[in-house]
């Protein structure tokens, strides 16, 4: 019994397209007595009628048809599996995993992802998002190539393996901030470890399941408002719902025009460092060109959502103050 293969499909699907088995056949390089042998001995095997040969147009029957669709898909994939097979001999790898900490804006990748489209064979990007220690898991559990924004300094196991290497991203500037109409509204600066203690604080939530949580900005026995993403935690401050720091361009807007209030405090938030992170040894050529490109000091703002070039009103996430999910 003959055997539905890929060779088979082309011909259905070359000869659907062109009309005819001599028009499909001139195509194929083929002449047109082994096409229809190829048909003729498919629908025997199938024991059915895949062309409707009575008109001068080689038509599919509904039987056809439905193979034919079916079909396509296959042949689709088997195009892209030798392009991928192709394109790993070339270096580029088929898939770079990217994971972005949540002081990364999806938006701000954007133009990268175009550049990276321009120079490169046809590498797929899958692209997630972790918050806090949730950045190294992702590197240590193989989940991701490359880490973007990794908070802090990592975990013990990922600076003593040796297996991995990272470099500085940048800073953040960090405000303190509450809605109009908050407690602490009015209160006396520089505010107090102790009065900011009474009031709930707003934190997205470390996506971390067996690394030890991070936490940054909270205070011990302080009431959390635990919240997905910062786009939600600037939403809740501008709310009233609590109060915390946020990155000072992006609460810069929000300041000017009154819709939040920046208040000094004895301790200030210090600057966090942000890196990325990668298994080494670096291998496809996809992963170093990234590595290179996160390297420029312009992509590096934009990344970090510098005033120069991100938008006040483009949705955006950054670090902020970060406990673990409960």
């Amino acid at each position: 019994m003959m055997n539905l293969t890929l060779e088979a499909l082309q011909i259905l699907d070359t000869i659907d397209r062109k009309g005819s088995f001599a028009a499909a056949a001139v195509e194929l390089n083929r002449v047109p007595s082994a096409l229809t042998y190829s048909v003729r001995k498919l629908e025997d095997d199938l024991d059915l009628l895949l062309f409707d040969r009575r008109g001068h147009r080689a038509k599919l029957t509904t039987a056809g048809l439905e193979l034919l669709t079916e079909g396509r898909h296959l042949l689709l994939a088997a195009q892209e599996l030798e392009r991928r097979v192709k394109r790993a001999a070339t270096g580029w790898e088929v898939e770079l995993r990217i994971v972005l900490d949540s002081i990364i804006p999806f938006d701000s990748l954007l133009p990268i992802i175009q550049a990276f489209d321009r120079d490169n064979a046809g590498t797929r990007l899958r692209i997630s998002h972790e918050a806090l220690s949730g950045v190294w898991e992702a590197l240590l559990a193989d989940r991701a190539d490359l880490a973007i924004g990794a908070p802090h300094n990592g975990p013990d196991s990922i600076r003593m393996s040796g297996g991995f290497q990272t470099r500085q991203l940048g800073t953040i500037d960090w405000a303190f901030a509450v809605a109009p109409g908050h407690p602490l509204e009015h209160a006396p600066e520089p505010l107090t470890a102790n009065l900011i203690q009474q009031y709930r604080a707003v934190a997205v939530g470390d996506t971390g399941r067996t690394l030890p949580s991070m936490t940054s900005g909270l205070l011990s026995g302080q009431d959390i408002l635990t919240v997905p993403s910062i786009p939600a935690k600037l939403q809740a401050q501008l709310s009233g719902l609590g109060c915390g720091h946020l990155p000072r361009w992006l609460a810069a807007p929000h300041f000017a025009s009154g819709a939040l209030i920046e208040k000094q405090t004895i301790e200030a938030k210090p600057s966090d460092k942000t890196q990325i992170a990668w298994r080494t040894p670096v291998v496809g050529k996809s992963l170093k060109w990234f590595i290179a490109r996160l390297s420029d000091p312009a992509t590096q703002r934009a990344l970090l959502g510098s005033p120069a070039v991100a938008s006040a009103t483009m949705p955006t996430t950054a670090h902020h103050e970060s406990t673990s999910n409960v």
